[in-house]
């Protein structure tokens, strides 16, 4: 059974995606950014768009009648790697107790120069 989420963004039928796909008990969240009704949320600062990333994703999650808990690997994409710990700090705020498997890779850029964070997320819903 697959159910496909949309976060309402006119990019999605252009570009032929899901803010999030869950099929069976496995969700995959795509690449999520700062980014709320087509506008970005706090500018450049990599610690408040981490958080808010991932406030989107605990909303997706419960959503689909999962959680956070639920969550197996997130996947983080910036644009300044000496912004790591910032980063980890908001991470770790929603994810301290959890621990999913984490991979956070600097990218050259994406796809408006103030977004500074991507993350990508997977999950496994609880039975």
């Amino acid at each position: 059974m697959r159910k496909n989420i949309s976060s309402g963004a006119q990019w999605e039928d252009i570009v032929g995606y899901s803010r999030a796909v869950m099929i069976n008990n496995q969700i995959e969240i795509a690449g999520t950014t700062a980014t709320i009704n087509g506008e970005i949320k706090f500018p450049n600062d990599a610690y408040k768009q981490t958080q808010c990333v991932l406030s989107i994703f605990k909303k997706i999650l419960t959503d689909l009648g999962s959680s956070l808990e639920d969550v197996i690997r997130t996947r983080i994409y910036v644009t300044n790697i000496k912004d790591w710990e910032l980063i980890g700090k908001a991470h770790g705020e929603f994810f301290k107790d959890i621990k999913p498997a984490a991979t956070m890779v600097e990218v050259s850029a994406l796809i408006d120069p103030t977004l500074v964070v991507e993350i990508e997320a997977t999950a496994i819903k609880s039975q």
